[in-house]
């Protein structure tokens, strides 16, 4: 089973935190739908001949500022040029100003079964801090609703924001909870070069963010998350039991995927490509009928440290057998090497041939990882 993502560049206005690729105008919106149909036309044997799409993403910048006809035409398109399993995951991420209750009704009459809100806060003064286009209001009504319509809904929460206490952060988890979300998408606030953010700490506008407080929150999320029946099944995050998303799971199982649209990525098992960051070279490209796409072929060690990356995210941990027998017994050998200090550490432990991080090393899985990656063999 595969998956199709759908990067949807364009934003009412810029998050100070964001650095993905997106446009606040939407002048070439019409003109950039059409050739993302047409790049699901001429890309459909990207992952093989026999695919089956068994997960939709509509991802961004803000997806939901798109109308129901174009939605309905870009999906309408892939059911064209792939086969699709009978009951796929087609996920629409949200800003909670966009999803009026018109919005939302005629949303729940198209395929899309799954809204991944963008909330962060229900805090006003962390919405203006992070220039969200929402305020809480909108964030609770568009939730309330949401609700009813539909059932299976993911909304994102940020910790580590600067002003953001532990009983303000405890007050955002209940909200989310009192709500009867089934899943939560949950991350620190990080400051990336070229960002609002980074400008106005760098001026001391904004104090940078604190990592233990970042660290403090994030376990706090979990208790609370566990004891209300949640399963952090990868760093970031947390579902009910049938609830976690298969779009991501995908990704962190090593399943390929085509991105479509500027910015995406795609992954086949072999190769990994890359859309041009330019909404206007992307669409003249493609109405001259090519890919505006750039390609990698991974190597075995390529592939062994995105394993360990993933791995070492998710409750699957990695595999020591598995990385015998698809990478070799040098790697396995070297992998355990490496991991004997975070073993001795208590942030890695090994369950029968599984090595997965402690709740300790959870929040430091990314560096950990790093630690096992392998740069030349």
């Amino acid at each position: 089973m595969s998956g199709i993502y759908l990067h949807i560049p364009f934003c009412k206005q810029a998050c100070h935190y964001c650095d993905f690729h997106f446009s606040t105008s939407l002048k070439k919106k019409e003109a950039l739908v059409a050739m993302m149909a047409r790049e699901i036309e001429l890309r459909n044997t990207w992952m093989g001949d026999h695919t089956v799409i068994e997960t939709i993403y509509f991802g961004g910048g803000t997806p939901s500022l798109l109308t129901i006809p174009e939605l309905l035409f870009l999906i309408e398109t892939i059911y064209q040029h792939f086969k699709v399993v009978e009951h796929p995951e087609i996920t629409l991420e949200a800003n909670p100003d966009d999803l009026t209750p018109d919005y939302l009704h005629a949303l729940a009459q198209t395929p899309v079964n799954r809204l991944s809100i963008g909330v962060q806060s229900f805090f006003e003064e962390d919405l203006r801090l992070m220039n969200r286009a929402h305020n809480a209001q909108e964030a609770l009504a568009s939730l309330q609703l949401a609700t009813t319509l539909f059932d299976n809904i993911t909304l994102d929460l940020i910790y580590g924001i600067p002003g953001l206490t532990n009983e303000k952060w405890l007050a955002n988890i209940q909200t989310a909870l009192d709500l009867g979300v089934s899943h939560i998408s949950s991350y620190a606030l990080t400051v990336e070069p070229k960002t609002a953010l980074h400008s106005f700490v760098q001026k001391g506008i904004i104090p940078n963010p604190d990592d233990g407080q970042a660290q403090e929150q994030f376990l706090l999320l979990i208790d609370q998350l566990e004891a209300a029946g949640f399963v952090h099944y990868e760093l970031s995050n947390f579902g009910k039991e049938g609830y976690f998303s298969k779009n991501n799971s995908a990704y962190w199982l090593g399943k390929s995927y085509l991105g479509i649209g500027p910015a995406a990525h795609s992954f086949n098992g072999i190769q990994r490509g890359w859309n041009i960051s330019n909404n206007s070279k992307y669409i003249q490209t493609l109405e001259a009928h090519e890919l505006p796409l750039e390609l990698e072929t991974l190597s075995l060690t390529d592939r062994y440290n995105e394993y360990v990356m993933t791995g070492l995210r998710t409750i699957w941990g990695v595999d020591l057998n598995r990385l015998e027998t698809e990478f070799g017994p040098r790697f396995k050998t070297y992998f355990l090497q490496q991991a004997e200090v975070h073993l001795e550490d208590h942030l890695l432990f090994i369950d029968g041939d599984i090595v997965r991080t402690t709740r300790k090393g959870k929040f430091l899985s990314d560096g950990i990882a790093s630690d096992l990656f392998l740069l030349n063999l």
